[in-house]
């Protein structure tokens, strides 16, 4: 008991001698670094903040077309759909599926033989009327003659005038029943109505087809020209309106995307009515289309110029940002502005319109102000700025790294701007 007692007293020594140790180190340290921030002035010195490299342009003011964009498709000038107009079966189709047509190409061929057996039949008929008209004729000449001497009695001579007319009369109807005939036998040659190109045929050679089928044979498109169809917002209908009074309006066509222009053309009509249910007015443009560029069917993008802007202020449409409105910016639309002292500035604008890369801006703005074009999403209000080309070393370390642009890569529209 006596040792167990002596162990419990030394390990209690030793723990306490070491807590006071301890202690003693932790109050020397804080003690040292009391004195080092009170040497300068704060817990860690800091490093001076870096300017952030930027892209630039210069407000401009020029001339700028005023255009406005709808969603549309290709649609045909011409779409027949050919069918026969006799029955009969059809013996030769020397068209292939694809190929440009012209009007009056022969598409089909329907067997002529009972058309033309028609054809003789009337003829024949014809010849027969004609000769019974002459004898006719002869036998009134001779009882005109004979009346004359009071050899025959006048009904006579009228019922034969009566039957000169009779005859004629059927031969006219002869001619008709001729011309029919040729008709018919005209018909059983299917010929292209109109320039353009066929699609897949619908029947074969071979087969007996009639007026009445409702597929037909095959379709006839003509594809130049070509129209496009799109519509407008009802609000833009009076720009649209105002435009054609001073003359045709152009219009572009692009790609679904956008990106590509494919053609352009003129506009040709307004729709007279508009959609109530979606507040949209149809407009129709014609383009020409040699190379097959538009498509039936084919969605675009239509870009209709309605005005050109005298002397507009404009700037690149990825400097325009926008934030939550407030008293002093309502639209909540700005743009970050370089002053002479290289710090970017928050600059309230009021946007007009965007013109593809360009904005077009009425109130904030003059020209030759300096804005940020790219590397926004690094700026705060009254940071500095470093630009491309800059000398010195934060010049140089800018320049780079505005270079590949401050956002990672630079911006569509940013490039023809930069200064």
């Amino acid at each position: 008991m006596r040792r167990f007692l002596l162990v419990l007293l030394f390990l209690g020594l030793a723990g306490a001698g070491g807590w006071l140790l301890w202690h003693k180190l932790g109050a020397k340290k804080g003690a040292a670094d009391d004195g080092a921030g009170a040497h300068s002035g704060l817990g860690k010195p800091t490093e001076p903040q870096r300017p952030t490299p930027v892209l630039t342009a210069k407000v401009a003011q020029r001339d700028m077309p005023v255009t406005l964009e709808g969603i549309g498709s290709v649609a045909a000038f011409y779409t027949v759909t050919v069918k026969t107009q006799v029955d009969g079966r059809i013996t030769d189709m020397p068209f292939r599926e694809g190929q440009p047509v012209k009007k009056g190409d022969l598409l089909a061929q329907i067997d002529p033989r009972p058309f033309t057996i028609q054809l003789h039949a009337a003829e024949a008929a014809h010849a027969r009327d004609l000769a019974q008209v002459k004898n006719a004729k002869l036998n009134l000449a001779r009882y005109a003659t004979l009346r004359k001497q009071d050899l025959v009695p006048t009904q006579q001579v009228t019922d034969q005038q009566a039957q000169v007319e009779q005859l004629e009369a059927q031969v006219r109807a002869d001619e008709t029943q001729e011309d029919s005939a040729r008709l018919l036998l005209d018909w059983a040659k299917i010929v292209s109505p109109i320039d353009g190109v066929t699609g897949v045929r619908q029947v074969d050679p071979g087969n007996i087809v009639h007026p009445g089928d409702p597929t037909g044979i095959v379709v006839v498109t003509q594809l130049d020209p070509i129209a496009v169809l799109f519509t407008l917002p009802e609000d833009e209908l009076a720009a649209v309106q105002r435009g054609m009074a001073d003359g045709q309006l152009t219009v572009d066509a692009y790609s679904r995307d956008g990106m590509v222009k494919l053609a352009t053309g003129k506009l040709e009509v307004v729709d007279n009515l508009i959609n109530q249910a979606t507040a949209t007015a149809k407009l129709k443009a014609i383009f020409a289309n040699p190379d097959h560029t538009l498509w039936p069917n084919q969605f675009v993008k239509a870009r209709v110029q309605v005005s050109v802007r005298a002397q507009a202020t404009v700037v690149p449409a990825v400097a325009v940002q926008h934030g939550p409105p407030n008293a002093q910016n309502p639209t909540g639309t700005f743009v970050y502005l370089v002053g002479a002292d290289m710090t970017a500035q928050v600059q309230p604008i009021e946007l007009q319109a965007l013109e593809g890369d360009d904005a077009i801006v009425t109130k904030g703005l003059k020209l030759g102000d300096q804005i940020v074009v790219d590397g926004q999403s690094r700026l705060k209000p009254g940071g500095k700025v470093s630009l491309p080309g800059a000398k010195g070393a934060e010049g140089k370390g800018g320049g780079k790294g505005s270079k590949g642009g401050g956002d990672g890569g630079g911006k569509p529209g940013a490039d023809k701007w930069q200064k």
